[in-house]
C-alpha cells in the first residue's frame, strides 16, 4: 500500500512538474539538415551539447557568460543531486522523493564534444533549421528566471568552465534528467517517446538507431 501511495503521489505531482515542455517544431518545413547536436553519455544521465552560436540568440546571457566557447553542453536534474559533492542514499533519495527543485549545468566547450569527452560516449545526429530553433527554445524554457528575466546563476559547474543555473520543473522518478534529454530530443524532431526514456543507455540507443546524417556541404 505504502508503494502504491508513493506511485499515486508521483503520478499527481507529474502533472505539475513536467516543466520544460516539449517545443514541437515546424513540420512544415523542408530545409537542409546542417546543425549537428550531440549526445554525450555520463554513465547515469545524458547531456545535450549545441554550437554556441545555435544557441546564443535565444539565451544571449550564455554569450556573456562564456567568452569564445565553440559548443555548450547541457544538462538538467535535482538541485540537490545535481550539484552534491558526494552522493549520499539520502541525496539520492530526497531527489526522487521530494525534489527541492530542478538546476541546469551549462558547460562551455572550446572543441567538439567528441573530443572534449574522449571516454565517453558521444552519439551525434543532424537537424533542419527548423528543428533547431525549436530545440534552443526548449533548452532557453529549461532556465528559471528571475522577476528581471535574468538567468538566475548557482554554484560553479563540474567541469573547468561551467555554471549551474536554475531550472524549471521539478525532478522525481516519472520526471529524471533523462526524460528532459528525452523531450529536447523531441523537440528537435526525433520521434521519441519521452516518458519511457529513464536511462542513459535508453537515450543513447534510441539516437543511435534515429540519427540523421548531415546534408552535405555545397560550394557557391
Amino acid at each position: 500500500m505504502k508503494a502504491a501511495g508513493l506511485l499515486l503521489m508521483l503520478f499527481v505531482i507529474s502533472g505539475c512538474s513536467a516543466k520544460p515542455h516539449v517545443v514541437e517544431p515546424d513540420v512544415g518545413a523542408d530545409s537542409p539538415r546542417t546543425s549537428r547536436l550531440y549526445v554525450v553519455s555520463h554513465g547515469w544521465h545524458v547531456g545535450l551539447a549545441i554550437a554556441a552560436e545555435e544557441l546564443n540568440p535565444v539565451i544571449p546571457e550564455l554569450k556573456d557568460r562564456f567568452v569564445g566557447a565553440e559548443y555548450y553542453e547541457l544538462g538538467w536534474g535535482d538541485k540537490g543531486f545535481y550539484q552534491a559533492e558526494e552522493i549520499t542514499a539520502g541525496v539520492t533519495l530526497q531527489a526522487i522523493v521530494w525534489s527541492r527543485g530542478a538546476v541546469v549545468h551549462v558547460a562551455a566547450l572550446p572543441v567538439s564534444p567528441a573530443r572534449y569527452f574522449p571516454v565517453s560516449r558521444v552519439v551525434d545526429t543532424c537537424l533542419t533549421a527548423e528543428e533547431t530553433d525549436s530545440l534552443a527554445r526548449y533548452l532557453s524554457n529549461s532556465f528559471a528566471r528571475d522577476s528581471a528575466s535574468n538567468l538566475v546563476e548557482l554554484k560553479h559547474g563540474l567541469y573547468s568552465d561551467s555554471q549551474f543555473y536554475g531550472g524549471q520543473g521539478r525532478y522525481h522518478l516519472l520526471n529524471t534528467s533523462n526524460k528532459w534529454a528525452a523531450k529536447a530530443l523531441k523537440s528537435a524532431g526525433m520521434d521519441i517517446s519521452p516518458m519511457f526514456k529513464l536511462t542513459a543507455d535508453s537515450v543513447m540507443e534510441f539516437v543511435e538507431e534515429n540519427r540523421n546524417d548531415c546534408a552535405p556541404v555545397t560550394g557557391e
